[in-house]
């Protein structure tokens, strides 16, 4: 399946306004999830229960802003990947780079992202989790997929590397396109801006050939926007039902929960938890997180209580 020009336009159009305040609070329908697009064989695993899965954040690099060289040393990322195994983790994302959502991103080449990657990426696939890998580009994601990752997580959701949407059409892996700005504007409509970015990455994917069942969307909290655009997205994510895909929220630890409650990164658990909490309401679908263990108990406590309405 894959959409067309017109057809997302219409999805678009359609409930364009703002939902009402009953629809922003209740959880998302069994309906509105069984009409999600997923046909790829292990979104719809994922996707399988009646509360989000969870993907383990794994960064292998020096300088992400939470756990930036926690994970470089490989025995250090293996054994992070199998505590979040053990803690629930249904995906790893394994990234070797930092993205840094506000600024201050040293670039690394292509070389020196798979030369981090190397060494403990077989070991981590091996765990028998699916593995993803969070890259911008095509050849580190090339190299990923051959060694074993199922999932590519591109942060311009196919937007700057001209080979991505190719690569993840001819490989029929899930691809995860996230909305990035390269920089904020507080003006700026975020939802507005979030839906037109969307609507230019699905063009892309499909004009490769990528099948619609394989996409997820990621509204980029914290990327190119500032802390009241990343709780607007976050309040309003089931605006982004009208593209029937499945979503991701990654809140973990950003920097919109000091906003309202000052906190370093290590420090802020408790509003990662909300936020993600808030988006599964809204129907996401997946969360990313630095925190299994208090991610997954809170989402299936939640889940449990639900089933008593």
């Amino acid at each position: 399946m894959a959409f067309s020009r017109s057809a997302l336009r219409r999805k678009l159009d359609t409930g364009a306004g703002t939902a009402q305040s009953d629809r922003m609070i209740a959880p998302p329908s069994k309906a509105a999830a069984a009409a999600t697009v997923a046909n790829h064989p292990v979104l719809q695993q994922l996707l399988a229960r009646s509360y989000p899965a969870v993907m383990g954040v794994l960064n292998v690099t020096p300088d992400s802003f939470s756990d930036g060289g926690r994970f470089l040393a490989p025995d250090h990322a293996l054994a992070q990947a199998r505590r979040m195994i053990d803690e629930g983790a249904d995906i790893i994302d394994v990234g070797a780079e930092s993205t840094r959502p506000y600024g201050g991103r040293q670039a690394v080449p292509a070389e020196q992202e798979i030369e981090r990657l190397r060494p403990l990426l077989a070991d981590i696939v091996a765990l028998g989790v699916p593995v993803s890998i969070d890259s911008m580009k095509s050849t580190v994601v090339a190299f990923a997929l051959d060694n074993g990752a199922v999932i590519a997580n591109d942060v311009w959701g196919l937007q700057r590397d001209a080979g991505m949407a190719e690569l993840v059409a001819a490989r029929n892996c899930p691809v995860i396109v996230m909305h990035n700005r390269d920089h904020v504007d507080p003006g700026l409509d975020i939802m507005k801006d979030i839906a037109a970015f969307f609507v230019r990455s699905l063009e892309i994917a499909a004009k490769a050939g990528v099948p619609a069942g394989n996409i997820v969307l990621d509204p980029g909290i914290g990327f190119g926007k500032n802390p009241e655009q990343s709780m607007t997205a976050l309040a309003r994510l089931d605006q982004l039902e009208r593209f029937g895909l499945p979503v991701l929220v990654g809140a973990s630890r950003k920097r919109f929960i000091s906003s309202v409650e000052p906190s370093e990164p290590h420090q802020r658990l408790g509003g990662s938890i909300a936020a993600h909490l808030i988006a599964a309401q809204r129907g996401a679908r997946i969360i990313r997180t630095h925190d299994v263990a208090e991610t997954v108990q809170a989402l299936r406590v939640a889940s449990a209580i639900e089933e008593k309405r």
